[in-house]
């Protein structure tokens, strides 16, 4: 391994504790990164700091080792419930990663208590946990650290707790920003002592964090940290010793040219990033049936109790792949990454640095590679420019396999990856429509029969953004879907069952059955002359006119019209013959003037 070094640790301005050199020998970090070497003495001189540095530069001991220093100075020592740091980091693997690098401290500090809050663990123990053992630097994820303040009534009065604090440290704080945390943040600093110092360290500095440091730091010394032999002009924020590459294909190209690259790079470790939690888990289940003989495990941030372990499991493996979404590309330090690989191109750059930061760290080489379609080339260019991250062309391999037959297999034999497969393909069409650079990733530009055949689906889902398009490229299977079972007899067992019920509910509500069957007929026509009867008596209320056939019924009763015109009735009973049927008829109607009335 090439060091990039800022000198020892002993030349620091100010003394470390030999302990804490200790420590740092037994990790193996003789010497000093640049970040830390600018960070360390102005943090030690109770000065906040705003730092900026590229991934992978060593940011976490700049802030450990100035916690540790400054606990250790203080005058009164704290007692076992009184929080003196805290260290808030956007994921919760993050927070496990900085935990154990602090652990490594304090363990020769046994009159330090620290304590980890983060999601996915139940907030009842974490409050026991702290009332027994107590927690002199916490280590949080904003969403627990905010809920740990409102949990008085259990006997947890964190606010009287944090009095006593001296640092506060945000780290990947734009990261913390983009994905929401902002009223947390606030709320938390409502809590805490204006009297701190406080740092804040981040690989990019954007306009939401520069609002956070006016809002939460004194006067901050701010620190940009570039590499050596990177332009004073440029802005680069990927390490040097990165070599980052792209590869152009078509939608159904793709996954056979991941798969290709996998199976010649067994012995080597992966990071494949994919844009959706859904696409994940499909893509998770397909690598695992199609490349075999090498651990492959699945992380994304719906997962709630699953990733400390598999996050853990990972970082222990010599070999492997993590197939994760964007939940994995800030500050994770995982030893010995020696691909990172793109599948979907992130929804921003600044996201798609941070994600190839995840190897090529501390001085390490490493590569990535991202995976385009042919209309996203111009993003080469785009990366070039604002990120000052240029990239070399890996060409398509030749003769690959192709997998996509398998997958559909897969697809037919078990409901469960058909149902994967639908949701990713969902999923990925809404997250592209949202990408921040719709000026290359454009939606109405995708060839979504094509991205189909790259999904393996069986068929093409409904969804409002293919409402009212054909397309005659794409073949469906000629099968019936719903009749695809779930290899877990369990669940199929339950989708029968359900099935079952909802076809007894539309029989039981289906408003097209009004005709009964077995009714009696003599009832059906009894039904009919009330009816009838119903219309005449309205028609009477009315004062209707005699129809066209009822006057043609009238005036074929010649018997009661000639005995009108013989005069053997008079006008009177005429009309009162008429009325039995229950019209009323005008005379001038029946072709009788009023002279012949007079007869």
């Amino acid at each position: 391994m090439e060091h990039v070094t800022e000198g020892s640790w002993e030349s620091l301005p100010v003394r470390l504790h030999p302990q804490v050199l200790g420590a740092l020998r037994e990790l193996g970090f003789p010497h000093m990164t640049p970040v830390q070497s600018a960070t360390i003495p102005l943090f030690m001189k109770n000065k906040d700091v705003a730092a900026e540095a590229v991934t992978g530069s060593g940011k976490t001991l700049a802030f450990v080792i100035p916690i540790l220093e400054i606990l250790l100075r203080r005058e009164e020592k704290l007692k076992k419930s009184q929080v003196g740091a805290i260290i808030i980091t956007p994921t919760r693997e993050l927070a496990i990663q900085i935990d154990e690098v602090l652990s490594h401290f304090t363990k020769n500090f046994p009159q330090f208590r620290q304590i980890l809050w983060i999601g996915g663990r139940n907030p009842g123990e974490d409050v026991e946990r702290f009332k027994q053992q107590g927690g002199n630097i916490v280590v949080a994820t904003p969403g627990r650290l905010e809920d740990m303040f409102r949990r008085k009534a259990e006997g947890l009065d964190l606010a009287s707790c944090v009095k006593t604090l001296d640092v506060l440290v945000l780290d990947e704080a734009d990261r913390l920003l983009d994905m929401g945390f902002e009223a947390s943040i606030n709320t938390i600093l409502e809590f805490l002592p204006k009297q701190r110092r406080t740092g804040l360290f981040s690989a990019t500095q954007t306009q939401e964090v520069e609002n956070l440091v006016r809002a939460g730091l004194r006067n901050p010394v701010r620190i940009s940290v570039k590499e050596k032999g990177v332009a004073a002009s440029s802005t680069q924020k990927t390490p040097s010793r990165l070599e980052n590459y792209y590869m152009v294909c078509k939608a159904d190209e793709k996954f056979n040219q991941l798969v290709h690259f996998l199976r010649n790079h067994k012995q080597e470790k992966h990071l494949v990033f994919f844009s959706t939690c859904a696409c994940v888990e499909y893509y998770g289940k397909a690598l695992e049936a199609l490349v075999k003989g090498v651990p492959i495990l699945c992380i994304h941030g719906k997962m709630k109790y699953k990733r400390n372990k598999i996050f853990m499991e990972f970082r222990g493996l010599q070999s492997g792949i993590l197939v994760c979404t964007d939940v994995m590309a800030r500050g994770i330090d995982i030893p010995e990454v020696n691909w990172v690989l793109q599948y979907d191109p992130p929804s921003n750059a600044s996201a798609f640095v941070h994600r190839c930061g995840r190897t090529a760290r501390i001085g390490h080489g490493g590569s990535a590679l991202v995976f385009l379609l042919p209309m996203e080339e111009s993003y080469i260019h785009f990366l070039a420019i604002n990120q000052k991250c240029p990239l070399q062309e890996m060409k398509r391999q030749r003769n690959t396999a192709d997998l996509l037959p398998k997958l559909k297999s897969m697809a037919l034999a078990d409901r469960a990856v058909f149902e994967k497969g639908m949701k990713a393909f969902v999923s990925y069409i809404q997250a592209y429509a949202k990408h921040e650079c719709n000026l290359i990733f454009r939606i109405k530009d995708l060839d979504f029969a094509n991205l189909a055949q790259g999904f393996a689906l069986l068929k093409m889902p409904k969804m409002p953004e293919l409402r009212g398009k054909q397309f005659p490229e794409f073949v469906p299977v000629d099968i019936d879907t719903d009749m695809i079972p779930f290899k877990d007899k369990i669940r199929e067992k339950q989708r029968q069952k359900l099935l079952e019920q909802k076809r007894k509910e539309r029989t039981e509500n289906d408003p097209r059955r009004k005709f009964v069957k077995n009714k009696a007929w003599s009832k059906q026509k009894a039904k009919k002359e009330r009816k009838k009867k119903m219309n005449e008596k309205r028609k009477r209320d009315e004062g209707s006119d005699i129809e066209d056939e009822d006057m043609e019924e009238l005036l074929n009763d010649t018997r009661l019209l000639k005995k009108f015109k013989k005069g053997k009735i008079t006008k009177e009973e005429f009309e009162k013959g008429l009325l039995t049927s229950g019209k009323r008829v005008n005379m001038a109607d029946l072709g009788i003037s009023d002279e012949e009335d007079d007869c």
